[in-house]
């Protein structure tokens, strides 16, 4: 299908967050297959449950329990701190933003408030959050009653959110968009403006969850509790999988028969999660991701033609002087290190958060060198 344009390189293998093309030529993995081999390629923790759930129990409908899915929402439900939540699995983050919305229409509301410049999915309803009108027009017409305010902007959030809104849906931080960071109070004024109208407040922590920012899910800072978080990308630790969480009352809205999925919650995908979140917890790797941005921050907000470092943990935009990101993203695939051009100006990474500080330095050796030669 021509949906994607044609790749410029075919990687064959990978270990850790190094990866090897057709051609057998290395190159560093900075974007993580977009924020979600969260330890890497092949790496042997993930490994070993997946072949040993494989050789156990492939499949189970939804008619059916199995362990792996059990303890996987239980862990989830862990990490919201609300022992009342309820998890629903499926395989991608749009899907998981869909049954966010038909949640919410079970408060008998149909109106939404997105924001501009967000990313949700492309899926019919999911591309009906999206705030990104390039992706948006070809198909239109789309869900009726979904505003989008700009992202950040409290006093247009509050004047857009009332008591005929569904539910408020927002990225703590906007991957897609360039990795854009909000006011520090933005979400909590959020809470209180949903709260104050009967709102559920939607956190998508599609591309910043599951420890990426060094944080489980990327809003914690704001000392919030979000009504439904939505999780994928790194959930499954390379392999498809996501979550929505509802939190609080908004675990019991869905009745048997609302809601299903085939796939969601398969044993294989879900051993694979429960591997990784266990190992993320047992090597303290959110502390690490908190010093790996300290240490990217430093390296490279200086550099000449970098307009500022931002982001959290191991989501991070670079933000350029000039619109010339994807010369630089060209560049630096032809020096070995892989990262994407988010938007004309800004290069997102989103590694592995496994990956090594000595990998780390010889990305911001060969940035360094590429913005030498292109400034």
């Amino acid at each position: 299908m021509t949906n994607y344009a044609v790749p410029s390189i075919t990687l064959v293998k990978g270990k850790g967050s190094i990866v090897f093309d057709a051609d057998g030529k290395e190159y560093i993995d900075m974007l993580g297959g977009i924020a979600t081999n969260i330890l890497g390629h092949s790496h042997p923790t993930v490994v070993a449950a997946v072949s040993k759930q494989i050789k156990t129990l492939s499949h189970v409908s939804n008619f059916y329990s199995h362990p792996k899915a059990i303890e996987l929402a239980q862990i989830l439900i862990g990490l919201t701190g609300d022992k009342e939540s309820r998890v629903f699995f499926a395989q991608s983050g749009a899907e998981v933003n869909e049954a966010a919305i038909k949640l919410s229409r079970k408060t008998g509301r149909t109106r939404i408030v997105a924001t501009t410049g967000s990313f949700h999915g492309r899926t019919m309803g999911s591309l009906s959050l999206t705030g990104q009108s390039s992706k948006r027009t070809p198909f239109l017409p789309l869900l009726k009653k979904v505003k989008h305010v700009p992202f950040g902007d409290i006093k247009k959030a509050k004047r857009a959110i009332n008591s005929r809104t569904a539910m408020v849906i927002v990225e703590p931080i906007m991957g897609e968009a360039g990795v854009i960071v909000p006011p520090s109070d933005y979400l909590k004024e959020l809470r209180e403006a949903c709260t104050a109208h009967g709102a559920l407040l939607v956190i998508d922590a599609v591309q910043t969850g599951m420890g990426r920012t060094g944080q489980w899910f990327g809003h914690e800072y704001s000392g919030i509790q979000p009504d439904v978080i939505t999780v994928a990308k790194g959930l499954g630790a390379g392999l498809p999988l996501a979550a929505l969480i509802a939190v609080g009352k908004s675990s019991q809205l869905f009745e048997p028969g609302d809601h299903g999925s085939t796939f969601g919650g398969n044993p294989v995908t879900t051993a694979a999660s429960v591997a990784a979140i266990k190992w993320i917890e047992k090597n303290k790797i959110l502390a690490k991701c908190k010093a790996d941005y300290k240490y990217i921050y430093s390296s490279l907000n200086a550099v000449p033609g970098v307009r500022e470092v931002r982001g959290a943990g191991l989501l991070i935009g670079i933000s350029l002087d000039k619109e010339n990101s994807s010369l630089v993203a060209q560049k630096l695939q032809e020096k070995g290190v892989l990262v994407n051009a988010a938007n004309p100006n800004t290069i997102r990474i989103a590694p592995a958060l496994t990956i090594p500080r000595k990998e780390l330095s010889i990305f911001v050796k060969a940035f360094k060198e590429v913005m030498s030669d292109v400034y």
